[in-house]
């Protein structure tokens, strides 16, 4: 994707760049704690900003309590944005985990 960056540009001009995706929550049930805690682990220090939302409210990915206060269950669909280096691969990544059916515990 080419990106044109206007000097003296008004703000409304400026081009911001920023990946939405969508994603259908398949683990059984649901993104609990280790879910949860691993999304968190995945994305620990990325620089820029990356958030969940749902019927149930929006946080980003920072805080297993916040991602646990959005209520994922198996089947729900919830909306990703991604504002930041690497945007469209850190976004599908999210995507796979939220798309993933975990074993924890394992049968």
């Amino acid at each position: 994707m080419e990106r044109t960056l206007w000097l003296n540009a008004p703000l409304c001009l400026l081009e911001t760049i920023m990946q939405t995706r969508h994603a259908t929550i398949a683990n059984a049930q649901g993104i609990h704690c280790r879910p949860s805690a691993l999304i968190v682990k995945e994305f620990m220090g990325y620089p820029g900003a990356i958030r969940i939302s749902n019927g149930n409210g929006g946080c980003d990915v920072s805080s297993v309590m916040q991602l646990l206060s959005l209520e994922m269950h198996q089947g729900n669909r919830v909306k990703i944005t991604v504002e930041g280096d690497n945007e469209a691969a850190v976004a599908d990544r999210l995507v796979e985990l939220l798309q993933t059916h975990f074993d924890f515990p394992p049968l």
